[in-house]
């Protein structure tokens, strides 16, 4: 595969993203939510960017993370150059370019959306507002894709989560996210294909 391809796939996919994401910031108000099946729901959340909303302590924290991000996107391009020069298999190759655009994809929330975009929370939020919600580096990262499979009461018997409500699978994700997701599992599931000697 050509770097350019590799490129190109890296560009579909930040480009599908963030039409997705501008579409559901911009048409749904924050937690509303439609039924596609039972099992598959459209929900507008919004999170600081990492994983299952967690959020790093203090004034600083949100700038920290983008910018650790932003240093971990430099060395994916050179991984992903570096696995190019190297005639390393395809599999790696795209396994590495949608890591990178899942994670370009969501540090473009994390740099523009607090300065582009007003707040969500009790009207619509409308592109290149004059009231942003945030500043930049402060954005906060679009979600929209829930999967609740099941959802009820735990049986008594099962220790420590026994008679407590539960559902599975309750993350809420974006397109970035299954990039990054599917990349990973192309490393894990085609490893020795990958990395034969």
């Amino acid at each position: 595969m050509s770097l350019k391809k590799a490129y190109l796939i890296v560009f579909i996919i930040l480009l599908l993203d963030q039409i997705l994401k501008i579409y559901i910031k911009t048409t749904y108000l924050l937690d509303e939510e439609t039924y596609v099946f039972d099992w598959f729901r459209i929900h507008f959340i919004e999170n600081e960017g990492m994983a299952w909303g967690v959020e790093l302590p203090g004034d600083y924290g949100k700038l920290a993370l983008t910018l650790f991000r932003i240093l971990a996107v430099g060395g994916i391009a050179w991984w992903l150059n570096d696995a190019f020069k190297k005639k390393s298999s395809n599999y790696l190759i795209v396994a590495i370019a949608l890591i990178m655009a899942g994670a370009i994809g969501n540090i473009i929330d994390s740099i523009f959306y607090g300065v582009i975009f007003n707040d969500s929370t009790h009207e619509l939020a409308t592109l290149f507002n004059d009231k942003p919600y945030g500043s930049w580096f402060h954005g906060k990262v679009v979600d929209m894709f829930y999967f609740p499979i099941w959802s009820g009461r735990l049986p008594q018997w099962l220790p420590i989560w026994g008679g407590n409500n539960f559902t599975f699978f309750n993350a809420i994700f974006n397109l970035a996210d299954v990039a990054i997701s599917v990349g990973v599992g192309m490393l894990i599931v085609f490893n020795k294909k990958i990395f034969k000697s």
